[in-house]
C-alpha cells in the first residue's frame, strides 16, 4: 500500500467537498494549490478563493501561482514530495506539472466524458435538453479532458433542475467519487480506461455574456432549457421595451399569442407570456437591469411592461 502525499488544486465552491473529505478520511494533503487572492465587491475588497478558505481552516500549506510554468512554482512543488495530485474545477496544467507526481494527476469533471469536454457541462447538459448526466475521474493528459477514465457516476437530470440545483448534488457527488479514486490509488487497484471514440460529440465551452442572449425565434421548450442551464449564474436575458432584463424562471406553454417571436402579452400583474417559434413562454422570474430578481406578481406591484 502506498502511503499517499497528495496535492490538491482548486479554486471555487465546487471543489470544496473534495477537498473536505480527504481531510475527514484522513488523507495526508500535503498542500493545496488555489488561485490568487483578487478584489472583489463595490470596496474592492481582496477575497480568498473558497478551496483557500478550506485550506487554511484545515492548516494546510497554500500555494497561489500566477505562472504555474515559472521554474520558482515548480521547485516549490517538487518540495513537497507529492505521489499524487487531485484537480477539481481549477485550470489547464503544464505538463510539468501534471506528470510530476509518481501516480499521476487526476481530475474530476462534472459530465460523462467524453460528452461535453470543456468549462461548463453542467450547463450545457441543461441547455442541450439531457435527462442525464454525471461525473468523471480521469488522468491528465496533454489534451484537455481526454485522458484515461478512471470512474464515472451517472446523475438524473430532472424537469425542474437549474443549473444551480444540479451543481449542487454534482459537487457532492463528485466529491465521494474523489474519495473512491483516492481509495483505489491507494490500494494500487483502480481501472484506467481510454475514453471511448464518438463520432457525435457534444462540447461544453465556456460561455459568455453574448452568448447567453435569448433567440426568441426558436421553439419554447428550447428557450426553456437554456434559461434552466443559464439561472442563477450567469443567467439568460433578453430585451423589453428597449430595457434588458435576466430570466431566470420560465414555464411552457402550448398555445400560440397570434403574435410575431418575441412579442409578449401581460396584464401588468400577474403574468408575462412570450411569443416563440413553437409556444410561448411565461415569465415567472426576472431581473431588471440593477435590481434584484423577482418573481413576475412582485416584478409587476411597482413596474409595468
Amino acid at each position: 500500500m502506498n502511503t499517499l502525499r497528495i496535492i490538491f488544486m482548486g479554486t471555487p465552491e465546487f471543489a470544496v467537498p473534495s477537498l473536505e473529505i480527504l481531510v475527514e478520511h484522513k488523507f495526508n494533503v500535503v498542500a493545496v494549490i488555489t488561485a490568487p487572492d483578487k478584489p472583489q465587491g463595490r470596496g474592492q475588497k481582496i477575497t480568498f478563493s473558497p478551496v483557500k478558505e478550506c485550506a487554511l481552516k484545515h492548516n494546510i500549506p497554500v500555494l497561489q501561482p500566477t505562472n504555474l510554468k515559472s521554474p520558482q512554482f515548480v521547485e516549490e512543488l517538487k518540495s513537497y514530495k507529492a505521489n499524487l495530485q487531485v484537480v477539481v474545477a481549477f485550470r489547464m496544467l503544464p505538463e510539468v506539472v501534471w506528470s510530476m507526481p509518481a501516480l499521476g494527476s487526476f481530475n474530476l469533471h462534472a459530465s460523462l466524458l467524453p460528452q461535453y469536454r470543456g468549462a461548463a457541462p453542467i450547463n450545457w447538459a441543461i441547455i442541450n435538453g439531457e435527462k442525464e448526466t454525471g461525473v468523471t475521474t480521469f488522468f491528465l493528459k496533454h489534451e484537455i479532458d481526454t485522458g484515461s477514465i478512471i470512474y464515472q457516476e451517472k446523475e438524473v437530470i430532472h424537469e425542474n433542475d437549474d443549473a444551480g440545483t444540479l451543481y449542487h448534488r454534482l459537487m457532492n457527488k463528485g466529491a465521494h467519487l474523489v474519495l473512491k479514486t483516492v481509495q483505489a490509488i491507494e490500494a494500487g487497484n483502480y481501472p484506467s480506461q481510454p475514453q471511448p471514440a464518438h463520432t457525435e460529440l457534444k462540447h461544453a465551452p465556456k460561455i459568455f455574456k453574448e452568448t447567453c442572449q435569448i433567440n426568441w425565434s426558436q421553439p419554447a421548450v428550447h428557450i426553456h432549457n437554456f434559461v434552466r442551464g443559464l439561472s442563477p449564474y450567469p443567467g439568460a436575458w433578453t430585451v423589453l421595451n428597449d430595457k434588458p432584463f435576466k430570466i431566470f424562471k420560465t414555464d411552457t406553454l402550448p398555445n400560440q399569442l397570434n403574435a410575431e417571436a418575441g412579442q409578449f402579452l401581460t396584464d401588468n400583474k400577474t403574468y408575462l407570456y412570450i411569443q416563440t417559434s413553437i409556444g410561448c413562454l411565461s415569465i415567472l422570474e426576472l431581473q431588471p437591469e440593477g435590481k434584484k430578481r423577482m418573481k413576475i406578481d412582485e416584478f409587476f406591484r411597482g413596474n409595468k411592461i
